[in-house]
């Protein structure tokens, strides 16, 4: 159960001498640095996949009218 007084606590970086604003960009760091690692993930699958659709060329085109047949049935 949350605090009923979460109103009344200071946010982070809000009290002044605490050490809290090197906690606060080491947060933003690590965000910063996930976020990279992510982007990076997601360039290499998208590699991958034009990769696989290279080499496997059947595969793909069958993959692609599957798909238009999904888009084509879904009502919006």
């Amino acid at each position: 159960m949350p605090d009923r007084n979460f109103h009344e606590t200071p946010s982070r970086g809000e009290e002044p001498g605490t050490g809290r604003g090197t906690e606060r960009s080491a947060e933003l760091e690590r965000e910063g640095e996930r976020r990279r690692r992510r982007a990076q993930f997601l360039r290499d699958l998208a590699e991958a996949r034009e990769l696989r659709d290279r080499v496997q060329p059947r595969r793909a085109k069958t993959a692609r009218l599957r798909h238009a047949m999904r888009m084509r049935t879904f009502r919006w």
